[in-house]
């Protein structure tokens, strides 16, 4: 598949595809009690589409460009474990995290009103 989009959600940017999912950290627009289910969600910070030949470039970002997607669902990603120690002191502090993570797939890439 030659047509893809690079976006920015989430403080990073992600490469897109029609039809996959991926998994972000959060979404600036919705809150965390939108992300249900099958959520339909309009992402309009593309950066570049590419569509085989030719190449859109936004500065920063494309006009009349729309990712369209749904979530699937949110969830926990792995716990990180964080070890501190202090040698020669006798202080150790050990504890973990968990991130928020969120899953969604793109439906389509659209520009200029027309699905590519």
């Amino acid at each position: 598949m030659n047509i893809y989009a690079i976006i920015e959600t989430g403080g990073k940017q992600l490469r897109v595809e029609s039809g996959r999912f991926y998994d972000i950290r959060h979404f600036a627009s919705l809150k965390s009690q939108n992300l249900s289910s099958n959520t339909k969600i309009l992402i309009y910070r593309v950066l570049l589409i590419c569509n085989e030949a030719t190449i859109s470039l936004g500065q920063p970002w494309l006009k009349n460009a729309i990712i369209k997607g749904r979530i699937l669902h949110s969830h926990l990603e792995n716990k990180i474990t964080v070890y501190k120690m202090n040698s020669k002191k006798k202080t150790r502090c050990k504890f973990g995290h968990r991130q928020n993570s969120t899953r969604f797939v793109v439906d389509s890439i659209s520009l200029n009103g027309k699905e590519l």
